[in-house]
């Protein structure tokens, strides 16, 4: 796999992941975050600079990994193109966001939020995925 298409994939799922949060977390469903209780740090902790350089910059660091792996294993995964991106982003939806149905069992949290981030998990690594297996497909 050239390093080009390794880098353009991490570029775009990094920054369409970071407008999708911005749009969802931070706007369209922030609702969900004043449902009780209310464990988060304030928006201005949230949004300081530090924070959001590390948000950033971490997001970056996953984005990257989500496409080696993607690279990685490729060849195991069923279809083509954009099909084999949508499958491999439902198996890492499978295996992380599916774990988060244990958080209330042992942590102060809303079980409506952790339905909202595990469907919100879902769309976006199925966005990923196409957008991988769409750049980093076999020829």
């Amino acid at each position: 796999m050239k390093t080009g298409k390794i880098i353009l994939a991490t570029l775009i799922i990094w920054i369409v992941g970071s407008i999708f949060a911005v749009l969802t977390c931070g706007w369209l469903f922030n609702f969900v975050y004043q449902i009780e209780p209310i464990i988060w740090l304030s928006p201005e902790a949230m949004l300081s600079a530090g924070n959001m350089i590390w948000s950033y910059a971490l997001g970056l660091i996953l984005s990257l990994v989500f496409v080696l792996v993607y690279i990685w294993i490729q060849k195991g995964l069923p279809g083509k193109g954009v099909k084999k991106g949508l499958a491999y982003g439902l198996v890492v939806w499978l295996v992380g966001a599916l774990s988060m149905v244990t958080m209330p069992l042992y942590m102060t949290i809303s079980a409506w939020v952790i339905l909202y981030w595990i469907i919100q998990a879902l769309v976006r690594n199925l966005i990923n995925g196409a957008i991988v297996g769409a750049i980093c497909k076999e020829k």
